[in-house]
């Protein structure tokens, strides 16, 4: 067989119900951690869980677990671009000062009264 030829990876049934029944329970595990109050840690939760939950489906339902190794590259070069692109944003997001000369303004309660007396 010529190195250069595509082989097609059949993935079992089996495969497909294990990963969408993951899917569910990765699902009903988000809904029920917006139930209780981790604090600031709720937005980590989240994250993680939606993380694992887009690696399946990358993994297995677009086939990148038995892509080539160019394939797979080019994924971790997109995730790697998702990551600076997130490191800037937070990094201006935390560099923000609005008018009153208070950090991370979109985290702070303002009422419009406080606006209209400013």
């Amino acid at each position: 067989m010529a190195e250069n030829e595509h082989v097609e990876h059949i993935v079992p049934p089996s495969t497909y119900i294990a990963i969408i029944l993951s899917l569910l329970c990765l699902t009903g595990l988000t809904v029920a951690a917006a139930f209780i109050d981790l604090g600031p840690f709720n937005i980590v939760v989240a994250l993680v869980i939606a993380t694992v939950k887009a690696s399946l489906v990358v993994l297995f339902f677009m086939h990148a677990k038995y892509s080539p190794k160019r394939t797979k590259l080019v994924i971790m070069a997109g995730i790697f671009w998702l990551l600076i692109l997130l490191f800037m944003t937070l990094s201006d997001y935390e560099s923000r000062v609005d008018y009153r000369g208070v950090r991370y303004p979109m985290t702070q309660n303002i009422s419009l009264s406080q606006i209209r007396n400013a």
